[in-house]
């Protein structure tokens, strides 16, 4: 559930540019709701990352990420969402689907993204959310690297977001 909510969280940040303009009656190109959507989006996971409301220590942004680029750009967005459920399947490890998946993130943009005009910037922005995501991962890496990382439990709360 925690993880649909910051999902919804991420995709109705890109909307809400488009959403206001609409409302306000305010002419706006198409470019510049890319813009502000994709600014929106950014500002949505760095807000979740550093949550004010707990003292700037908030969640890794994996999933409010997938809500976020789901919107922008589903096609890659659904081929990591892929990759992040089988490789949980696979190491019954949520951390190795969130790293696993942010690795090849960009990767997978600058691939399916071919003609894009924007290639090349939501390229930047993917390999920077997801150096934030694996950074915020740094404790679930150590205890990977040392054995100890717990696997999902049965009804027990995975390490996801």
């Amino acid at each position: 559930m925690v993880f649909a909510l910051d999902a919804a969280k991420g995709f109705l940040a890109t909307g809400t540019p488009s959403l206001l303009a609409g409302a306000w009656g305010v002419g706006v190109s198409a470019e510049e709701l890319f813009v502000a959507a994709l600014a929106s989006g950014v500002a949505a996971i760095v807000g979740h990352v550093f949550s004010p409301w707990l003292r700037f220590r908030g969640g890794r942004g994996v999933a409010t990420s997938l809500g976020v680029f789901l919107a922008i750009i589903p096609v890659p967005t659904l081929v990591v969402f892929g990759l992040w459920t089988a490789l949980v399947l696979l190491s019954r490890r949520v951390s190795v689907g969130s790293v696993g998946a942010a690795l090849a993130y960009p990767f997978l943009v600058l691939l399916l993204l071919r003609g894009d005009p924007h290639r090349t910037l939501l390229c930047v922005i993917a390999a920077v959310v997801a150096l934030l995501v694996i950074l915020r991962h740094k404790a679930n890496l150590q205890r990977l690297l040392a054995g100890t990382e717990p696997p999902i439990q049965g009804g027990e709360r995975g390490d996801a977001s």
